[in-house]
């Protein structure tokens, strides 16, 4: 399949949410840290994570499986994001500004998928 998955735009930018989401849950408390903040960061991870476990498949059926994960994460992500700013761990603007980005992504990786 696609051997090198640090060529496509949808991991780069996956891994920028990621770092994104890990500075927005810095500020969150304390006693979150084992609770959403943990869910936010690892749902975050599995999205780059599974776009590039999905290229090293072998077969396309594979990948677009993989690509189907990244996409549950990145709307499991945006839950979360809405759970933060109704809690008041996460400011309006930037919720926003991470939903906006998260929707981004997930209709980059089903324009991928559906060219596959």
């Amino acid at each position: 399949m696609i051997k090198n998955f640090k060529t496509l735009d949808i991991w780069k930018r996956g891994c920028r949410l990621v770092k994104v989401v890990y500075e927005a849950t810095k500020v969150f408390p304390k006693e979150e840290i084992y609770g959403l903040t943990s869910q936010m960061r690892r749902a975050a991870v599995s999205v780059p994570s599974n776009i590039s476990e999905g290229c090293g498949r072998k077969t396309i059926p594979d990948l677009s499986r993989f690509l189907d994960m990244s996409v549950g994460s990145l709307c499991e992500l945006e839950t979360q994001l809405y759970l933060s700013n109704d809690l008041g761990f996460l400011e309006m603007k930037k919720m926003q500004g991470l939903v906006d980005e998260i929707g981004q992504i997930r209709r980059m990786v089903i324009a991928y998928q559906n060219r596959l």
